[in-house]
């Protein structure tokens, strides 16, 4: 399987050479009628460079298009669709059947009008970007895991070094996928504080802004901490799995583990640490303590805005989701996310939707703070008083 290369900004070449894009890898004929027939929409404001113009349809540079390809080439051969032909009377080639999905995931567009924009019909982008879905969830495994200890030492490092939290791993938060629901599947469970059919999406974040963990499926309607207890991330960092490297000596007496920090909604634990709540007085040290901390956290929130601009299935509402397919659409989206930082792409910085994930939802105050929990966040507290 392809190893992708490091992240690089927009006009910046990869940190480690991005692999060569091979000519024979991409179909020129079906992005040549894809261009023509989208280029000069009423009201769609495409690029002119081709470059950027493939790049706002479906999100990728042509080399990561490439890339995703090879990923799921042999699953989209392997089991040849049934009838899958445009109106050209040929069968999709593999590098067409992934433009249309990620064109459906991008623009959260209709299967009808995606479909038009491809000359295929409705049931076929359906079936397409079902198949896609499944083939690069099993395939993209290896671009959303816990980081080793020398990336995770990395990781502290470029957090401490831009926002001054030291021995910090990473940033958790949470936003809403909302949905429509039949009404014989409607519950309280799915209905959230804003009277929202949704499913939560969890997600801890490094600085780059690359997902290091999620989990998603879960009702909107129950509080962020149930849902941070019923998450594997928690197992794993409550038993030591996770979290558990190199403490930091911050001042006499005082030593730091390994944590990410989360907002208000989450319980305040040794390895999650939460803003004070603290009152209006500028010289109050508990102040610069949370500016920081809001810096990093920050950094999750702008993620998920990232995420719901980029891939915007996710930010528009869905219509009678299965709620079983349903996280399967959320974590494809989240590895795309992880795959264009992955291979040295850029993240659009006009793509966002808002300046937060979820507009209109306010946090919900969680009392739950463990002593340890209390006693680090003094250390870091006094450590930037220092």
């Amino acid at each position: 399987m392809m190893a992708p290369p490091g992240r690089k900004r927009k006009g910046e070449k990869a940190k480690n050479g991005a692999p060569p894009l091979d000519p024979e890898a991409i179909d020129c004929e079906w992005w040549d009628t894809f261009f023509l027939r989208n280029s000069s929409l009423s009201g769609v404001r495409v690029p002119l460079d081709e470059d950027d113009a493939f790049k706002y349809f479906f999100r990728a540079s042509k080399t990561t298009f490439s890339y995703i390809c090879s990923l799921v080439r042999e699953d989209l051969i392997s089991r040849p669709p049934s009838g899958l032909i445009n109106i050209e009377g040929r069968l999709l080639s593999v590098e067409k059947q992934v433009a249309i999905a990620l064109r459906r995931l991008a623009s959260g567009d209709s299967q009808v009008s995606v479909g038009a924009a491809f000359g295929v019909g409705q049931s076929t982008v359906s079936q397409v970007t079902w198949r896609f879905i499944e083939a690069l969830e099993e395939r993209a495994k290896h671009h959303l895991r816990w980081p080793d200890s020398d990336r995770i030492e990395e990781i502290k490092s470029k957090f401490e070094g831009v926002y001054g939290l030291p021995n910090c791993c990473g940033a958790i938060d949470t936003t809403h996928i909302i949905m429509t629901l039949p009404a014989v599947q409607a519950s309280d469970d799915w209905c959230d504080q804003e009277k929202n059919y949704s499913m939560f999406l969890q997600g801890v974040f490094d600085h780059e802004m690359r997902f290091l963990n999620m989990v998603t499926g879960w009702p909107g309607g129950m509080t962020v901490s149930k849902l941070l207890n019923l998450s594997g991330f928690f197992k794993l960092s409550e038993s030591g799995q996770i979290l558990d490297g190199n403490a930091k000596t911050l001042y006499q007496g005082a030593q730091i583990r390994e944590y990410v920090v989360g907002g208000f909604s989450y319980p305040l634990l040794p390895w999650l640490i939460t803003p004070h709540d603290t009152s209006d007085d500028p010289s109050d040290p508990m102040l610069a303590f949370n500016d920081r901390h809001e810096k990093v956290r920050s950094v999750a929130a702008t993620a998920f805005a990232q995420l719901k601009g980029s891939w915007r299935i996710l930010s528009k509402v869905m219509w009678r989701p299965d709620r079983r397919k349903l996280p399967s659409i959320i974590l494809v989206c989240c590895l795309l996310h992880n795959i264009i930082i992955d291979c040295g792409d850029y993240l659009e910085e006009d793509v966002p939707l808002s300046g937060h994930h979820d507009v209109g939802y306010s946090e919900r105050y969680c009392k739950q703070s463990e002593p340890l929990g209390s006693e680090l966040r003094g250390y870091l507290t006094e450590y930037l008083q220092r």
